[in-house]
């Protein structure tokens, strides 16, 4: 399985964070398109990045940029698989490239309660969204399916798997901190 996709994915992202001088929406109108390319075609995702966990989602980076700039992971969901309500603090964009995603949006009222915005959008193979503090950024993401494994591409502004982020639960003002970490110490060889 070649890594060329995904080696210029990576090079292609490291010239956009290169570039100083792009406010928020530039760099997330370029990244989406970078993320488009790359999952475009369903032919370069290393199988031990694809594995689903029978009880909670995976999280595996593929690449992670050495000045913290940017994170390159997949999420591999098995079958009704949900994240908690969360964060991110920092930009994002978000590739399907196997199967199917819901995302249910969330924002806080006037008394501090988080409540849902009644919005939700299905990422299909092929579609690209963004999250961020300055458009939105508090969702619950589910796995589409309940009887097979889908898999999303994300591209965080920071390196995501040590940036502290928080969970909430919804018709409270709760919320508690949290690190995600990753679910493998390796990351992929884009050299092969």
């Amino acid at each position: 399985m070649s890594q060329a996709r995904l080696l210029e994915a990576v090079q292609r992202l490291i010239r956009l964070v290169e570039k100083k001088e792009l406010k928020e929406p530039e760099i997330l109108l370029q990244a989406k398109e970078i993320m488009r390319d790359l999952v475009s075609k369903d032919d370069w995702l290393d199988a031990t990045f694809a594995r689903p966990h029978p009880e909670y989602y995976q999280q595996y980076l593929l690449y992670g940029d050495p000045l913290d700039r940017f994170s390159l992971v997949s999420f591999v969901w098995a079958g009704g698989q949900k994240t908690p309500v969360h964060d991110h603090t920092v930009w994002g964009v978000i590739g399907m490239l196997r199967g199917a995603e819901t995302e249910q949006h969330f924002v806080f009222n006037e008394e501090n309660i988080l409540e849902e915005t009644g919005k939700v959008t299905t990422l299909s193979q092929g579609d690209v969204a963004c999250v961020s503090p300055s458009i939105g950024d508090i969702h619950q993401v589910s796995n589409a399916f309940e009887d097979q494994t889908s898999i999303s591409i994300h591209l965080y502004g920071g390196n995501i798997g040590k940036i502290q982020r928080h969970v909430f639960y919804p018709g409270t003002p709760e919320r508690k901190s949290f690190i995600s970490g990753y679910s493998s110490n390796v990351t992929a060889n884009l050299w092969v």
